[in-house]
């Protein structure tokens, strides 16, 4: 082969490879996105989770002592009269009242919503990866490639 079509075949080659390099940064953007709403997501889980478990171990009738949050670690102990309504707050700042059970299937309801984005977004996170170790993979055999050719 000549010089020149040595020349050429390695341009295209490094124009094959840069092009390859810019998809797998812009993958790695979107897959950073993906991670930032996964980790959104199960924070959201279990703070739905947590509501619930509080929300069964108050009671129906007795009175509960328990401690209030205030902010910045600063708690304020209260009572907590028999929970039979509760305020809740359903988005876009309306707060509605609901009864103990329908505030229990809301928090179920918001759970199993929760999980199905986290699943979804699992779902694309394993594609972009994917995606990424066939760039990567591409690369590696097209840099081997070009230096078997020198």
């Amino acid at each position: 082969m000549s010089k020149e079509t040595n020349s050429t075949q390695r341009e295209a080659v490094e124009h094959k490879v840069s092009e390859m390099i810019q998809q797998s940064k812009i993958l790695e953007t979107y897959l950073n996105d993906v991670l930032t709403k996964e980790s959104a997501l199960t924070r959201l889980i279990g703070e739905a989770q947590y509501a619930s478990e509080a929300l069964q171990a108050l009671s129906d009738d007795d009175d509960v002592h328990s401690m209030v949050p205030l902010g910045l670690g600063v708690y304020a102990r209260s009572v907590i009269g028999s929970v039979k309504k509760l305020l809740v707050n359903i988005g876009a700042g309306v707060t509605v009242e609901k009864s103990r059970a329908d505030t229990m299937n809301y928090l179920e309801s918001k759970i199993k919503g929760f999980e199905l984005g986290l699943g979804q977004l699992n779902g694309q996170r394993d594609q972009i990866t994917n995606r990424m170790n066939q760039i990567q993979d591409e690369i590696n055999t097209l840099i081997q490639n070009a230096s078997k050719d020198k």
